[in-house]
């Protein structure tokens, strides 16, 4: 009797313990599915790694809309305030913290990441890419990105403050330039707005006029190289060196103390007529000053005015996909959905003010704005130039070397000559890396 009592009572022990078991809070029932969606991972989060601290916040609100369209969660870090992209990219590739999409450069940046990268030949929009947005991104026949936008860059200038020192002509020229220049300072005008504190305002921007100068640009590139061409006696590279000169002689006091931030707020508050800068400028002058009455000029190294009167146009990234990611699905759906939709389509007009890598996303200058605008007159007449650095030996390890050097030579510690023969030390070193890797 005594162990049957015992078996009795261990048995309803068992059965206390599994009802409890299958109680939730409360004393409600708790059924298998909900045991399941309890222990289940959560969703995984889309991690986006933006280079572009200028559309960060219209990219925040962008994601928040796709998150309620489509439930996806998608956390963006922006690398912003003076951060450089592509080192703090390799340090999240390091560091094992891989985004699942990013941006990357073509060309020799491309060549740099491209193990890494989803092959997105196969996705709906590549066909529509436009032919100028293609190359950079192509590798052995397969596209590994998606244009962000079309962008140029040259002086923007203030149309009014031009009027004000009775200057009723666009320089074109050196000298045209350099005639503006001193009729704004005649007029106690301020001619330039100089950025010089950041290394791609003149390694990227500035010094790839003199390599798009060239007759041939890209052979130029490759006969670097190579060896058999040289840039301490190259003409157009001493006659660029002029441009520098000018920007420096009718510019602000200490050019090398200035950053991107302060560069265009002083420009957008009429403190300057003119600065060297691109498209992607819009909307912070927009925020500071609205309705600026504001356009493009060239940068004219010398008084060719059919060569010189020229704008650079390219892509400065790609949206790209990390091949191994496990949600690269939902990757590839969110950069479908951002240019056919409605509204990824808006974000990149009307928001982010972006000039369309595509076909068939139409864009004007009322929703661009004018810096876009004249960008877009300069591609349909024609008068564009390449934009070069991203096939430097190095990319960007070779650009900023350079980039000290021009900031040495403003800040007159080195010399003109000693200048070009710095640069080409950087490029024999540079070229001799690549042919070893």
């Amino acid at each position: 009797m005594k162990l049957k009592y015992m078996t009795l009572t261990a048995l309803l022990l068992v059965l206390a313990v599994i009802g409890t078991a299958c109680r939730g809070n409360n004393n409600q029932i708790v059924n298998d599915s909900d045991l399941a969606s309890a222990t289940a991972e959560p969703a995984p989060t889309l991690r986006i790694f933006n280079f572009k601290v200028e559309m960060a916040e219209q990219l925040d609100t962008l994601v928040k809309r796709y998150q309620e369209e489509t439930g996806v969660n998608i956390e963006v870090d922006t690398c912003g305030g003076g951060c450089d992209y592509s080192a703090g990219l390799k340090t999240k590739f390091n560091s094992d913290d891989k985004p699942d999409i990013f941006f990357v450069a073509g060309y020799t940046d491309l060549d740099l990441w491209q193990e890494y990268l989803e092959d997105l030949s196969d996705q709906p929009w590549v066909g529509d890419i436009l032919d100028l947005a293609k190359p950079a991104i192509t590798k052995d026949g397969k596209i590994y990105g998606m244009p962000l936008a079309l962008e140029g860059w040259g002086f923007i200038y203030n149309k009014d403050l031009f009027r004000q020192a009775g200057i009723n002509y666009t320089p074109a020229t050196l000298t045209q330039l350099r005639e503006a220049a001193d009729k704004l300072r005649a007029t106690g005008i301020r001619p330039f707005e100089n950025g010089y504190a950041e290394w791609w305002i003149l390694g990227n921007h500035l010094l790839n006029t003199a390599f798009a100068q060239q007759p041939d640009p890209v052979a130029f590139i490759e006969q670097m190289k190579n060896g058999s061409a040289s840039l301490t006696d190259n003409t157009i590279f001493k006659e660029w060196t002029s441009l520098v000169d000018l920007t420096v002689e009718y510019g602000q006091p200490n050019p090398l103390q200035t950053d991107y931030y302060t560069q265009v707020a002083d420009f957008a508050n009429g403190r300057a007529a003119m600065m060297q800068q691109g498209t992607w400028t819009q909307l912070q002058i927009d925020k500071l000053h609205p309705n600026l009455n504001i356009g493009f000029l060239p940068m004219p190294i010398n008084d060719d005015a059919q060569a010189m009167n020229k704008l650079p146009v390219g892509v400065a990234n790609y949206w790209v996909v990390l091949k191994n990611s496990r949600i690269k699905e939902e990757a590839k759906a969110f950069l479908r959905w951002l240019v056919s939709s409605d509204t990824g389509q808006a974000f990149i007009v009307d928001d982010a003010k972006l000039i369309p890598a595509f076909k068939s996303i139409p864009a004007t200058e009322a929703q661009l704005g004018p810096l876009s605008g004249d960008i877009l007159s300069y591609i349909k007449e024609g008068r564009t130039l390449p934009w070069l650095w991203q096939l430097y030996p190095g990319y960007e390890a070779n650009t900023s070397q350079m980039a000290t050097q021009i900031q040495s030579y403003i800040g007159k510690q080195i010399g003109k000559e000693k200048m070009l023969q710095e640069f080409q030390t950087i490029w024999d070193d540079m070229s001799a890396k690549g042919t070893s890797e």
